[in-house]
């Protein structure tokens, strides 16, 4: 027993993270295209730091990626060579609707995409695509304040219809926002929200948070509607929190950090705001902005399937009494008994074995695992080939583990894409040193470089996998 007969192995990416262009094509200005590189970053991202423009003291990685605008061929061509069954990208919203307010779609953009897209077929890659990635157009924050403002409804629904009705018969496997617990974590990225001083910032985050959810339910609706065949998956940024003793307050605690997690997948999945979430927000006074027919929308148009990333556990107790760790926006405390990346994410392949189980148990819906890799600095030859075994040592447990879950745990999986299967910009960084590729990718963290691609060792390693169906890890 192993993966299932048509498992779908690819690789995933983001549109603001490897497209560049950020000029070209009719493409108007995004978030994430004003996200610099350097200290000023995490302020911005999470909303206390307004900059809606470029200036001359920052670098921006978004505005040239890895320049895939234009090199989409040759890097699809080398996802074919591997094998690919699909292949995870998003749509930046600003190339198809530069404003994001405009009645008619900017043609050019999705001529970008139609190409895309029928490049990926040529090679039998499924399509999977995230309409939204941490990306919105910067008129709609600068004119309506992103997503705490109803009206970004109206605009999504327009997004969505284009889209689903552009890439009928050719896209079927749709991701309606990335990560999108992110938001309560980094609500500029997540959601296009710059906080005034003096303003309730959670009620503004639950605002966009509902907006967002709504959103969500009105493309799953409309999805079903264009064609029945569409399967339409929410997305979650995963990893189970475990107490960090078990002491009941640090049990309670990492129950709280779970539950906050799992809330915008509750009301996705099944289609109603939870009890806890509810007692809480009126327990601090946060208005939900619920209007007549949103109930019976969310109720109605729940997900097909649940995609999450998942790169690490986390741990939650009192930080007071326990060393916190490095790791992504969401934080967690150090766990002694783990080893971590070059960038203190706590390598855990159990632990996503037991997130998957928790995903599974939860929701009763198949999982699709959409994000899993390694990012490491990479030390390439003259050819710029790498020996990345800890990136190959990485996957293998973690594959290893998925194959547990599915063979030993009867937990129901469509697929698994690698974040990164080419070296691209770094969403929580903005760092280039931060790969996670099976494909070399000459460029550094101030933009130098040939962009020229070459194959790493992991290369051939994950071309295997795919061969055998994920039967064969070994590394040799």
């Amino acid at each position: 027993m192993g993966f299932p007969k048509g498992f779908l192995w690819g690789g995933a990416t983001a549109a603001n993270q490897l497209e560049g262009a950020y000029n070209e094509g009719g493409r108007g200005l995004a978030n994430v295209d004003v996200v610099p590189h350097g200290e000023d970053r995490f302020p911005i991202i999470t909303g206390q730091m307004k900059h809606v423009d470029f200036d001359d003291k920052h670098f921006y990685p978004a505005k040239e990626g890895i320049d895939h605008y234009h090199r989409y061929e040759e890097d699809i061509k080398l996802f074919g060579e591997m094998g690919f069954k699909t292949y995870r990208f998003s749509i930046g919203w600003s190339r198809i609707f530069p404003n994001g307010d405009e009645l008619e779609p900017n043609e050019e953009g999705l001529k970008f995409y139609d190409r895309l897209i029928d490049e990926c077929l040529k090679y039998d890659i499924e399509p999977l695509v995230t309409i939204t990635h941490f990306d919105i157009p910067m008129h709609l924050v600068n004119e309506y304040g992103g997503w705490r403002n109803r009206k970004m409804l109206e605009f999504y629904e327009r997004l969505v219809r284009t889209l689903f009705n552009r890439y009928k018969g050719k896209v079927r496997y749709w991701l309606t926002f990335n990560e999108i617990n992110v938001l309560l974590h980094a609500p500029f990225m997540g959601a296009g929200i710059v906080f005034e001083e003096g303003e309730n910032e959670e009620q503004v985050k639950y605002t966009a948070a509902h907006h967002e959810l709504m959103a969500s339910a009105i493309a799953t609706k409309i999805a079903h509607e264009v064609d029945p065949e569409n399967m339409v998956g929410c997305m979650l940024a995963a990893g189970e929190y475990y107490p960090i003793t078990p002491n009941p307050k640090d049990v309670r605690e990492a129950q709280l950090k779970n539950q906050e997690n799992y809330f915008f997948i509750d009301v996705q999945s099944r289609g109603e705001y939870p009890n806890y979430a509810l007692k809480r927000l009126e327990r601090e006074g946060i208005k939900l902005p619920f209007e007549e027919g949103d109930k019976e929308l969310l109720k109605e148009n729940t997900v097909d399937f649940i995609s999450f990333s998942y790169y690490s556990s986390r741990v939650a107790g009192d930080p007071k009494e326990h060393e916190v760790a490095e790791g992504n926006m969401l934080g967690t405390l150090n766990n002694p008994y783990l080893e971590a990346s070059e960038w203190g994410w706590q390598i855990d392949p159990l632990g996503f074995r037991i997130t998957m189980n928790e995903l599974y148990d939860r929701y009763q819906k198949p999982l699709f695992v959409v994000e899993n890799g390694l990012g490491a600095i990479d030390e390439p030859d003259e050819n710029g080939y790498v020996e990345d075994d800890y990136r190959i040592d990485y996957l293998a447990q973690h594959i290893e583990a998925m194959r547990d879950a599915i063979t030993l745990d009867g937990v129901e999986m469509l697929g698994y894409t690698t974040w990164g299967p080419i070296d691209l910009v770094s969403a929580s960084t903005g760092e280039m040193s931060k790969r996670y590729g099976f494909i070399y990718v000459d460029r550094d963290d101030a933009g130098k470089g040939t962009l020229n691609r070459s194959k790493k060792k992991s290369f051939d390693w994950y071309k295997k996998v795919i061969e055998t169906n994920g039967e064969d890890l070994s590394n040799n």
